[in-house]
């Protein structure tokens, strides 16, 4: 890890510059005191960043359980709520225990490339009005009904008629350093490489607020800006942490809740770590069942001083990859700045105007959206990108788990559509005096393909000659040999000669296909 230094310190800084607004959103999103949301995000840079097998990944507060936070701590209490975090962490250590990490390997990939595109989409649409100085609604809100009444577009249009001079300077200003950076300055020299326009544009935002402060048109009034809990000494500092009480065991509600956010934050890590690792330049690979064990004690810690739950989280995991981190060292220094800034320069950090940190999510956001992949999925076919499209268009207009949720059924769907569909092959040729069919079954062939097979029995005149051909077939269910012993019986009848051939020989209008394909199963196949 140290040997990439020179990559992961840069990207740590953005990073942090990400995290940081997010962080404190996100807590007051789901009703938490703002610290606890930092607490999340050191420990998710710190603890989670140093245990876990991802080499790109960042975790810390996520937007996806605000709702679910605010639920619990609105009916258990906060420090109730606490017991239900350590408890979800451990739950999470069992599941890691247990392989559950595997499951994040079932979400088609257009499904993944469809989260990607729709949280890449949304970071633009919700950082919009920060960038013009319209902040009624907090970072980290990511639903389109938002948490002040409005929804994501009226924001927008809100954004519109309430612009603030100075900020909207600033982000402009921002913007064009972060375009000039990557297109221009970069490509020059490495001096240009090493230190990162994000940085930049953040440092002119402080300078610039700075300056606009004795302007009345361009002054940036305090709610524009970054706002991190400011600490009198170090009693008031450390008396913003909370702790979990324990005698809430004996509530059965602060198990549902743990379950739930065990449930949750795992899937959402998952989902994170399968989409970070699609767009590692490297192609690494992360061990899903260690990264369950990693969040698990990251949760566990969290929980035991007063921070929220914590997930990989892939709007910072983006930020860190496009900002050329190379290792988890990126990942864990953004951890250690979040927790030296609180502490030393909070005041410093109360001058970033949140529309220079809109402009660096702009970025984000584009690459992450870009109009291109459109065009590929659309040439990779229908199959492809219907669920990509579906999981963008909720991911934007109701939320994350929605997007993905319905995204996956209809992954699912087109798969069993194409199971339907290919279960078998079956060539008919005619002359003058019958009929003669040929039908060929898949390797595979399941009770998802009933439909199919019925459909084409059925379909077979009378006085034919069919030949039932299973030699490539490894697996068939006890549901479609039903279905050929019944046509079998319906055969006779309609006067239907049937052959069927196998790997054992080839039998005439066999009596049961039950018995024939029992011994057939005994031999393997």
């Amino acid at each position: 890890m140290f040997k990439t230094l020179k990559n992961d310190i840069p990207a740590s800084i953005i990073v942090f510059f990400v995290a940081l607004p997010l962080c404190l959103g996100i807590a007051l999103v789901s009703e938490a005191p703002p610290f606890a949301g930092l607490i999340a995000g050191i420990v998710g840079g710190v603890v989670v960043g140093s245990l876990s097998g991802s080499s790109l990944g960042v975790s810390g507060p996520a937007a996806g359980l605000a709702a679910i936070v605010a639920a619990a701590i609105l009916k258990l209490g906060y420090e109730n709520f606490l017991v239900a975090v350590v408890l979800a962490g451990i739950i999470q250590l069992v599941f890691g225990i247990i392989k559950a990490g595997v499951i994040g390997y079932y979400f088609p990939n257009s499904v993944i490339k469809g989260m990607l595109t729709g949280i890449g989409i949304l970071i633009i649409l919700k950082e919009i009005p920060h960038f013009f100085g319209y902040d009624k609604d907090p970072e980290g809100d990511w639903e389109f009904i938002q948490v002040d009444g409005e929804n994501t577009l009226s924001e927008i249009l809100s954004a519109v008629n309430h612009i603030s001079p100075g900020a909207t300077l600033v982000g402009i200003i921002a913007l064009l350093i972060l375009i000039l950076w990557s297109t221009v300055l970069a490509k020059k020299s490495k001096i240009f490489q090493l230190i990162q326009g994000p940085l930049v544009a953040v440092v002119v935002g402080i300078l610039l607020f700075n300056v606009f402060q004795g302007n009345n048109l361009l002054a940036i009034a305090p709610n524009h800006l970054v706002r991190v809990p400011v600490p009198e000494g170090i009693d008031s500092f450390l008396g913003q942490f909370s702790f979990p009480n324990f005698d809430a065991l004996g509530n059965k509600e602060v198990y549902i809740v743990a379950f739930t956010i065990a449930l949750v934050a795992s899937l959402e890590t998952l989902l994170s770590v399968e989409a970070t690792d699609k767009i590692d330049p490297e192609k690494r690979v992360t061990p899903t069942n260690r990264e369950l064990l990693a969040q698990g004690t990251g949760n566990i810690v969290s929980g035991l001083i007063g921070g929220l739950p914590i997930t990989q989280v892939i709007v910072r995991s983006s930020a860190n990859i496009q900002s050329n981190a190379k290792s988890k060292m990126s990942a864990i220094l953004h951890g250690f700045l979040l927790l030296i800034s609180v502490i030393l320069i909070p005041k410093l950090l109360n001058m970033i105007p949140l529309s220079a940190l809109a402009a660096v999510l702009f970025v984000v956001g584009y690459k992450l959206a870009k109009p291109s992949l459109f065009v590929t999925m659309w040439k990779a076919g229908r199959k492809q990108f219907l669920p990509f499209i579906v999981t963008i268009v909720l991911i934007v207009f109701k939320d994350l788990l929605w997007g993905i949720g319905v995204g996956l059924a209809i992954g699912v769907l087109i798969v069993l559509v194409k199971s339907y569909r290919n279960s078998h092959f079956l060539h008919k040729k005619e002359s003058a005096d019958h009929h003669h069919f040929t039908m060929r079954l898949a390797e595979e062939v399941t009770f998802f393909n009933k439909g199919a097979i019925l459909r084409e029995l059925e379909s077979i005149p009378e006085h034919s000659f069919l030949e039932l051909d299973v030699r490539g077939t490894k697996y068939l269910d006890n549901d479609i040999v039903e279905i050929l012993e019944d046509f079998s019986y319906k055969a006779k009848a309609r006067n239907i000669h049937i052959k069927l051939i196998s790997e054992k020989g080839v039998v005439d209008n066999p009596d049961s296909y039950l018995a024939f394909f029992g011994v057939v199963s005994a031999s393997g196949h």
